[in-house]
């Protein structure tokens, strides 16, 4: 795969920063997102694929990303195809911070330093291409306001944008209701991004212990066992701490 293509991780975080703070929005839902954004970019490279709730690796070959060869690796290394939900609930640190630092030597965004309380060293990053900031969010505004079904990028990265809490800081108050009622209906534009956007949301809802059931088995519990209910697929709960800069360590 080219570099000539931004990826739908990078993507996803481009969204995420705020112009005027430098920093991004729901940031612990977001670490979710590039987890599951990095399975719609392997699977639209042809690497992977769904196989119920679960992923399988199709073509091990690398892909010439470093950061997504090294996921599609510990993928190969399961054996057997992963749910999911478990894949993107699993540790997966400084995956922000790779990402920031990746578009920073790419000159799309800016580390600029700082304080915190006038104590604490933070970095905050400014996008300083906002050319491609307008393309990305002209793309999701596009697929909103015509109602037209969207290429499977857009409307993955729509998902994936609903799936991490991103509406109300795309389409903010009252006015933005129906524009973030409309992005949640992308959602089943994509196969691969719906099914990774409800395992995003899963995993902030804590139903990640409990297996999706098929369409064909819903509704037909195992003999003398209780039906188990579906997990919440609804609007994830939003993180407890607000938008913060990165706190750098030195």
């Amino acid at each position: 795969m080219g570099r000539s293509r931004r990826t739908l991780p990078e993507e996803l975080l481009l969204l995420a920063l705020d112009p005027a703070t430098g920093t991004t929005a729901q940031p612990q839902s977001l670490d979710l997102g590039l987890a599951g954004a990095q399975l719609v970019e392997l699977a639209l490279a042809g690497r992977i694929a769904p196989d119920g709730d679960r992923i399988a690796v199709v073509a091990p070959r690398p892909t010439g990303d470093p950061t997504l060869d090294c996921a599609l690796e510990l993928l190969r290394r399961r054996g057997a195809p992963v749910r999911a939900v478990h894949w993107i609930g699993g540790p997966r640190l400084g995956l922000r911070q790779t990402y920031l630092s990746h578009l920073e030597r790419c000159g799309m965004v800016a580390a600029v330093p700082g304080q915190m309380c006038g104590v604490l060293p933070t970095t905050r990053y400014q996008a300083t291409d906002t050319e491609i900031s307008r393309e990305i969010r002209a793309r999701l505004d596009s697929a909103i306001r015509t109602g037209v079904p969207p290429d499977p990028r857009t409307a993955a990265l729509a998902a994936l944008a609903h799936a991490v809490g991103l509406g109300k800081h795309l389409y903010p108050g009252n006015e933005g209701r129906s524009s973030r009622s409309r992005l949640r209906d992308l959602i089943r534009h994509d196969p691969m991004g719906g099914l990774v956007a409800h395992a995003v949301m899963d995993v902030q809802n804590g139903a990640a212990a409990q297996p999706r059931r098929s369409q064909a088995t819903a509704g037909r519990p195992a003999p003398g066992a209780r039906p188990a209910s579906e997990p919440a697929r609804g609007v994830p709960v939003q993180p407890r701490r607000g938008s913060m800069a990165r706190v750098v360590a030195h």
